[in-house]
């Protein structure tokens, strides 16, 4: 992804935060990720992440997902040592559409496919103050709605670098030109 890219998808992101009336530090806001999976399809599969804190035992974030856009499929496997991540998504603004291993057809949903190889469709959305709990090496993809959306994540551990991606495609390391 282009500097300049990544700057301006910095700053789309930080008016979601306002909208959600989450207020950040400039060291916050000036560490920001803008994960685009090395897809260079940002507006359809990427993730704007602030983390507080990530420490041997927890962490917390702070996610922005624009209108339709979508965190590719995944799941946290066991690294270093320790379990795979334990996370609780809890939406602050706007619909989260996310899917996880269970019932579910492609055909049901009510997202959008994105353009990225996906296996589960059990589908749970969450609105403004309802959250998810994913257990270890549990497969998962989520999506916002039409208005996009902010969700905090809490967590154990998180080692992203480790996550196993459905897509072979996928680059979970943002790169920046």
């Amino acid at each position: 992804m282009k500097k300049e890219q990544y700057t301006l998808i910095k700053e789309r992101a930080l008016t979601y935060f306002e909208k959600a009336g989450i207020v950040l530090t400039s060291e916050e806001k000036e560490n920001l990720e803008v994960a685009d999976f090395g897809l260079d399809m940002i507006e359809e599969i990427g993730l704007q992440i602030c983390v507080y804190i990530n420490t041997d035992r927890v962490c917390a974030k702070e996610m922005v997902l624009f209108p339709k856009q979508t965190c590719p499929e995944h799941m946290h496997i066991s690294s270093y040592g320790k379990e795979g991540k334990e996370e609780t998504f809890r939406c602050r603004f706007g619909k989260v559409y996310l899917y996880v291993e269970g019932d579910g057809e492609l055909d049901c949903i009510s997202g959008i496919n994105p353009p990225t190889k996906t296996t589960v469709y059990h589908e749970i959305i969450l609105l403004p103050g309802q959250q998810y709990t994913l257990m270890p090496n549990t497969k998962h993809w989520f999506q916002a709605g039409s208005e996009g959306a902010v969700i905090s994540e809490f967590s154990t551990t998180s080692t992203d670098e480790t996550d196993v991606f459905t897509d072979e495609r996928i680059v979970r390391t943002p790169v920046v030109e």
